[in-house]
């Protein structure tokens, strides 16, 4: 009769396999009784074999507790705070503390250890207990306390811890360490780089500057030229530079296009662009600036702006023009004095400003009118108080000065003026009328009795 046991046993992950035993022969007498694969001989019992049997169903009965992953803790992030600290300034270092194990648990199997199937499984969740957490300065000056007994952090989970530092007198770059110790688990050491003044990490950019000249004048309602010179004087190329105008309720807009592509521009590179402004005639004369985008790829493809814009100053033109010439009396009389009033009208884009006028009349009184301002759509009137006149067509000269944005100016205008002589006809009349009379008077009074008589009057006595 021959029978065999087998047994597997798991302890701390570890398999411990016990060998098949098996009876070749048992006589029921107890006698020539062999086990060759233990490499035992000799005579046993029955009741010895069965207590054999016995402590292994015993040993695979309860399967010691196992582990399935051991649970640690690391630094999931940190922050440094500003990034930069300037010598001896004041910062703060936070690091994120994360329990790595997000299922870390005991498994414990128990059952019969007949086959490995019957046992019965019970897990159970790790925590991580942090013992001490601690700042090593490493040439940083450290001014908060370590954190002792900081709690169990569950699987998954993390918790920030923030230190208080204060940067050295010197530059340069420094690696203080966090150290975190932990029960049931394992501890942590943790270099954070730290920068005090020092240009470590800093990404080399492009930087575009844009200027902007006007080779004339900038008139409202003229078309203005201007040239463009972008540089980039950062450390990276600009790709895809584009000119954004931004012109929205704006009264200066490009002739073409609101858009302008400059292409790309290398480190220390210059690229001039032309193009051509309208402007509306209402716009008022001073400063306006008209908004640009520019915006441009940088190495890491990211699309980069930065505003800019155009500066001009919008002169204004004042154009003097003439919208009447009035007399009083209208009708001009020989040696009558009178008043010429001229209306001077500023048909430009810019205040006239200090408006005088001068007539050379040779005529005496006030030939000089001064007038002061006269903005762009109005008029004004320019008055000389004349005295009278000779009969005749009288030419002159009307001469205006004035000033605006663009300066001094003065203008001329040719004029003339009528007077006309003085209407004597009724005089005459009355002479001859006077003249017919006296002669009548004498040729029947004086000449008759003359010729016809003694040539004395008839009231005259005779002697």
């Amino acid at each position: 009769m021959s029978f065999g046991i087998s047994g597997t046993l798991r302890i701390s992950n570890q398999l411990v396999k016990w060998g098949e035993m098996s009876m070749k022969s048992w006589t029921k007498n107890g006698v020539d009784t062999s086990y060759s694969d233990i490499g035992v001989s000799g005579k046993v019992g029955f009741f010895s074999l069965l207590c054999i049997a016995c402590i292994i169903v015993v040993c695979m009965a309860t399967a010691p507790a196992s582990a399935d992953s051991n649970p640690t803790v690391v630094i999931q992030n940190y922050t440094v705070t500003p990034s930069v600290l300037m010598p001896d300034s004041i910062g703060t270092v936070t690091v994120i503390i994360k329990n790595t194990a997000s299922t870390s648990s005991i498994t414990q199997k128990s059952g019969m250890a007949t086959t490995v199937d019957a046992l019965t499984q019970t897990t159970t969740d790790i925590n991580v207990y942090i013992q001490n957490v601690h700042l090593e300065g490493n040439g940083i000056d450290v001014t908060t306390n370590d954190f002792a007994r900081v709690g169990d952090i569950g699987p998954g989970q993390s918790i920030p811890i923030t230190f208080s530092v204060r940067a050295p007198d010197q530059s340069g770059m420094y690696f203080p360490e966090v150290w975190i110790d932990t029960n049931g688990g394992q501890s942590t050491r943790y270099p954070i780089p730290v920068n005090v003044n020092t240009p470590v990490g800093i990404e080399k950019q492009a930087i575009l500057v844009m200027e902007s000249s006007v080779p004339g004048d900038a008139n409202p309602g003229n078309e203005i030229p201007v040239i463009l010179n972008i540089t980039n004087a950062g450390q990276s190329l600009a790709d895809d530079v584009t000119l954004n105008f931004e012109t929205q309720n704006m009264s200066v807009a490009p002739r073409n296009s609101d858009v302008v592509h400059v292409g790309t521009i290398n480190p220390g590179e210059e690229k001039s662009t032309d193009l051509v402004l309208l402007s509306d005639k209402n716009t008022n004369p001073g400063l306006i600036r008209l908004p640009i985008i520019i915006s441009y790829n940088g190495v890491d493809g990211v699309v980069h702006n930065t505003t800019s814009g155009i500066d001009l100053m919008m002169k204004g033109v004042a154009e003097m023009g003439f919208v009447s010439v009035d007399t009083n009396p209208t009708r001009l009389a020989e040696g009558t004095p009178f008043d010429l009033t001229i209306r001077i009208e500023n048909t430009g884009t810019g205040e006239a400003k200090q408006v005088s006028a001068k007539v050379d009349l040779p005529v005496d009184g006030t030939r000089e009118a001064f007038i002061g301002k006269i903005k762009p759509g109005n008029d004004a009137p320019a008055i000389f108080l004349l005295e009278g006149a000779k009969a005749g067509n009288h030419p002159y000269n009307l001469t205006v000065q004035y000033t605006d944005d663009m300066g001094s100016h003065t203008i001329t205008r040719a004029m003339n003026i009528w007077v006309p002589a003085t209407d004597s006809s009724g005089t005459i009349i009355f002479g001859i009328l006077v003249l017919g009379v006296l002669a009548f008077v004498g040729y029947r009074y004086w000449y008759l009795p003359r010729k016809n008589g003694n040539g004395s009057f008839p009231w005259e006595r005779k002697n």
